[in-house]
């Protein structure tokens, strides 16, 4: 089993930059795809980004790409997602995820294809 938690979530301004964490206990997650999805109030969860486990393919949603960053160090088992250039339609809760092998035929933006979720981090952007 793979326990995910996320942190570094906060209020920031329109404009302004956040890094979120996602911190892996368990076991290594150094053969797991990670990714990051949001959920805004009344909306659907929403793919955000991914990398894979070997942090050589990475890929973002439209409204994040140029903006947002996803990186992961398998020696501290943590997996982070930098936020730049912040806009209040980002505003939602981040959610982190895991994707054993046995899911890798499943594509990545698809929540179906991670095993682990963590229990979120809420990010607020003002105007």
């Amino acid at each position: 089993q793979v326990q995910l938690v996320e942190s570094g979530g906060g209020l920031v301004q329109a404009g302004g930059s956040l890094r979120v964490s996602c911190a892996a206990s368990g076991r290594t997650i150094s053969s797991y795809n990670m990714g990051w999805f949001r959920q805004a109030p009344g909306k659907e969860r929403e793919f955000v980004a991914r990398i894979s486990w070997r942090g050589g393919t990475t890929s973002y949603a439209d409204s994040v790409k140029g903006r947002f960053t996803i990186s992961r160090d398998n020696f501290k088992n943590t997996v982070y997602l930098q936020m730049n250039s912040l806009k209040p339609e980002d505003t939602a809760v981040y959610y982190c995820a895991a994707a054993d092998p046995s899911r890798y035929s499943v594509s990545p933006v698809s929540p179906v294809a991670y095993n682990y979720w963590g229990q979120g981090t809420q990010v607020t952007v003002s105007s």
